[in-house]
């Protein structure tokens, strides 16, 4: 099966294609993708990264802390000194090493919010956030151009490695936390400790958001945070199906809300005292009102094409520049690298802010919304209600719908725009858009996204109404239109 590696790396199935043997190969395509002269080293907005020094981190899913060491083996033997996490760590946590430590790339071993069965390679650039599309289709030639030579992957004996100090074991936990004390008020969180539940869902955010908030007095109960690679089950998604046993820990008394990372803690969820989840829309409007009307900063908003108009209509009250870009993090972090962005982040959980990586983060998103709560001295819930009061209300569900037959991507997007409605649920349909896949935005502002898979014969629907009867109206259109594809 050939190593397809994406603009968001490669993920597969555990001893299927993710084996040992094809690791080494997408390794080694990236020893020689970093090593030539067409990868960008300058994309660093401080000092010139040093061009032999990757960092390697890993999540908590099966044998990630074998495979990041198998990675290593071959960027060593390729010269590369590689500074390797001594255990699991967030996502984000590895992408602020990479910038921290001028190293010219990363690797992070994981795969993300899929099931326990995945594994996969993230790639970092030296900015600190996700490898530049052109870096990852540099990958996927070299993959290609070994496979055809032949040449098989340089590997070099562990041990060797680590005596010659090319593998050296680093915590990247203390740089991290020094930066996020940056931008976290933790003198606000010690004025009002919370007494919270983190659920981190087995993943790596695990001891993160607690070991931070030592000494604040805050009364953290972690759910969730001991090693178990199968995820107990569930997939490792923060996400309101998901989330049966923080709502239990709430409704236990464990605490008055519950903050949520994903497997690899670069995304967010959250859960108030009445055990209802707070999704990442409306955390990131939370966020933005707060960072503008409390803490006085300005900067430009970008959110991707299936996230919240909550937040459009709050950039327009504060003046600010909004930009909607296609379903990606990595189309926000282009934003955040070329202008003053406040805010960036998608429906998926994936948010980040100024002073931060362009990278989504689960932990300081989480701290974000804890620092919040103590400033306002209401409950996750008031403060939701109050939001929705002002700038809503919002009702937003997505569900992914199987078609008859595969469909190209661009034939349905002809389809869907050729064909629009005049009006759905009632409301007239004023304009659509083809951002990504197709959108219908109604008069009301409540919207309807139709995006085609890529991969497989299933149509992503998402939408967002100003009543749930509408919600109702904009997925049931988009069911007639899946049964109209045959």
């Amino acid at each position: 099966m050939p190593i397809h590696f994406g603009t968001d790396g490669w993920r597969a199935v555990i001893s299927d294609s993710f084996t040992f043997d094809n690791l080494r190969i997408v390794a080694q395509a990236i020893a020689d993708a970093v090593d030539s002269e067409h990868w960008d080293k300058g994309r660093s907005d401080e000092l010139t990264p040093d061009p032999k020094k990757i960092v390697v981190g890993f999540d908590t899913r099966f044998l990630s802390d074998r495979f990041a060491g198998e990675v290593a083996r071959v960027l060593a033997a390729n010269g590369f000194t590689v500074l390797l996490a001594q255990s699991d760590s967030p996502t984000p946590a590895i992408s602020y090493a990479v910038k921290h430590n001028r190293a010219i790339a990363g690797v992070m071993i994981t795969a993300s919010h899929n099931a326990p069965r995945y594994n996969g390679v993230k790639l970092k650039g030296a900015f600190g956030g996700s490898a530049l599309p052109e870096q990852c289709r540099r990958v996927e030639v070299y993959i290609n151009d070994n496979e055809e030579q032949a040449r098989g992957p340089n590997l070099m004996d562990f041990k060797k490695a680590r005596e010659a100090k090319l593998i050296q074991k680093f915590n990247p936990l203390p740089a991290y936390f020094d930066h996020l004390r940056t931008l976290i008020d933790t003198d606000a969180i010690a004025d009002n400790p919370q007494r919270f539940v983190v659920d981190a869902m087995f993943g790596s955010g695990r001891g993160v958001i607690k070991s931070f908030l030592q000494g604040t007095g805050c009364e953290i109960s972690e759910i969730r945070g001991e090693m178990n690679p199968g995820f107990g089950g569930v997939h490792p998604e923060p996400i309101a199906k998901n989330l049966g046993a923080l709502a239990s820990a709430i409704s236990a008394g464990m605490g008055t809300f519950g903050v949520v990372t994903d497997g690899d803690a670069d995304r967010i969820g959250a859960m108030d005292e009445r055990g209802t989840f707070v999704d990442p829309h409306k955390i990131m409007a939370l966020s933005l009102k707060y960072l503008v009307e409390q803490r006085g900063l300005t900067g430009a908003v970008v959110r991707t094409v299936s996230t919240t108009r909550m937040i459009d209509r709050l950039a327009k009250r504060y003046g600010l520049k909004l930009h909607e870009t296609p379903v990606g993090f990595n189309h926000i972090a282009d934003h955040m690298m070329q202008e003053d962005v406040l805010i960036g982040g998608e429906e998926s959980g994936g948010i980040s802010f100024k002073g931060h990586i362009p990278e989504g983060d689960g932990p300081i998103m989480g701290l974000l919304l804890v620092e919040m709560i103590a400033q306002s001295e209401k409950t996750l819930h008031g403060m939701v209600d109050e939001l929705l009061a002002d700038v809503g209300p919002a009702f937003y569900e997505r569900t992914d719908l199987r078609l008859s037959r595969p469909v190209a991507k661009k034939e349905m997007t002809e389809f869907l725009t050729n064909q629009a409605p005049a009006e759905i649920g009632g409301e007239k349909v004023a304009e659509v858009s083809q951002r990504d896949g197709v959108k219908y935005i109604m008069a009301d502002d409540s919207w309807l996204l139709i995006r085609p898979s890529g991969t497989e014969p299933v149509l992503r629907v998402y939408a967002e109404g100003r009543t749930q009867a509408m919600v109702k109206s904009l997925l049931g259109y988009g069911e007639q239109v899946a049964k109209s594809v045959v």
